[in-house]
């Protein structure tokens, strides 16, 4: 499939998230022709909340969305570290004010679904395919091929892969592999913060949309912070546990089990997790890092590349920088693609395994008793995918 200059470049997105919705949108901007192909029967994509670092939110502002994240986002004044038990305050840090000015952005949280919805915002309606899976992939002379379950074939001059943990398109560039169980369960809640007011009577920090709290024991940490301008409170519950659990997040459990797991902590951590009506629990996965992202004219980004653990509130954010990146480096080789996508593992793929292989020994250092101080997390809210120098590879 050979370029020319009478058309655009054709990019096959697999998977609809996040990370491939940076980069539909991205590459859209530039001129590109995308086309994007979810499994699921609608777009819309559920969870909880998001921690959008300096990283991403400069991706959002690069996007042209900074405005309207603004709208849906929550910006907390301060982060305080608690004991789990006693709730003694362990660290105290700005972030309203001193994030921006540290790193050139905020630091902010955000529900999943609303960023969804903002990044689908800037990628044409008929360029997303639903009820689409891909079930392999093929490279070929100037370009890659996908085919659905469906049974059409989908060429394209470049083929990302978007589509999560369980990805195809890795599966077809390296084989079927099982994802490694990280020893951590965890829960997700969202309760609306007007009803948990006489709650943070019994708390030592207030439930007013102004703080994010971590709640760090040995056997797990709990965080509370505020969506949508404080108008919810996202609660992130993590447990270490050997037991396995369904890596899908969307698991009813019963809230008995979730105050059981934490029987023992701050009575009154306990009684705001008490005012949940329903929870969801999955078991947290990752993979090793891969040595390859790009094979021929297909490139994998996001968790089909990197899946990593919660521990240091990264998945999305590298994502979105992995969705900035490769729109970046395509533009840069418009006329040699295969040298676009090498400069584009080259300039993502060390970055995204330092934060991989970061986030596990975080959540191996919160184990211990007492817990070192966090491992530095600078290095990570500093980088600027957007402004970033690039310069092509040469290819042999």
């Amino acid at each position: 499939m050979a370029l020319n200059n009478q058309r655009a470049m054709r990019i096959a997105i697999v998977g609809a998230g996040i990370g491939g919705l940076t980069a539909a949108a991205a590459l859209h901007q530039r001129g590109f022709e995308v086309a994007l192909y979810e499994r699921a029967a609608q777009l819309g994509e559920v969870g909880a909340g998001l921690q959008m670092g300096p990283n991403a939110v400069k991706v959002i502002n690069a996007l042209g969305l900074g405005e309207q994240f603004q709208k849906i986002a929550a910006e907390p004044r301060v982060r305080v570290s608690l004991n789990w038990n006693d709730g003694a305050v362990r660290v105290r840090e700005p972030y309203k004010g001193a994030m921006e000015e540290k790193f050139g952005a905020r630091y902010q949280m955000a529900h999943r679904s609303d960023v969804h919805k903002l990044l689908q915002s800037l990628i044409p309606e008929d360029a997303i395919h639903t009820s689409a899976q891909c079930v392999a992939v093929e490279n070929r002379e100037g370009g890659a091929a996908i085919r659905l379950a469906n049974g059409k074939e989908v060429e394209a001059d470049v083929v990302i892969g978007a589509d999560g943990i369980h990805s195809a398109v890795r599966t077809a560039l390296f084989g079927r592999s099982q994802a490694r169980f990280t020893n951590q369960i965890c829960w997700r809640i969202i309760l609306p913060m007007e009803e948990l007011h006489r709650a943070a009577d019994r708390l030592p920090v207030p439930l007013d949309g102004s703080e994010y709290t971590g709640w760090l024991g040995p056997t797990g940490h709990v965080l509370f912070y505020p969506l949508r301008n404080g108008e919810l409170l996202n609660i992130f519950a993590g447990r270490v546990s050997e037991k396995w659990a369904d890596e899908n997040w969307a698991v009813p459990s019963p809230i008995t089990d979730l105050l059981e797991a934490y029987e023992g902590w701050h009575p009154g951590m306990l009684h705001v997790l008490s005012k949940a009506t329903e929870a969801y629990k999955w078991g947290i996965h990752d993979r090793d890092p891969l040595d390859r992202w790009v094979v021929g004219r297909t490139a994998l980004l996001g968790d089909a590349a990197h899946p990593m653990m919660p521990t240091l509130a990264q998945g999305a954010a590298i994502s979105m920088e992995d969705g900035y990146a490769i729109a970046r480096c395509l533009e840069l080789g418009r006329s040699n693609p295969d040298a676009a996508l090498a400069t584009y593992e080259h300039e993502r793929r060390p970055r995204a395994t330092r934060v991989q292989l970061q986030a596990r020994k975080q959540f191996e250092n919160n184990q211990l008793v007492p817990p070192p101080p966090p491992l530095p997390v600078d290095w990570i809210y500093g980088y600027d995918v957007v402004n970033m120098p690039l310069k092509l590879i040469e290819m042999a």
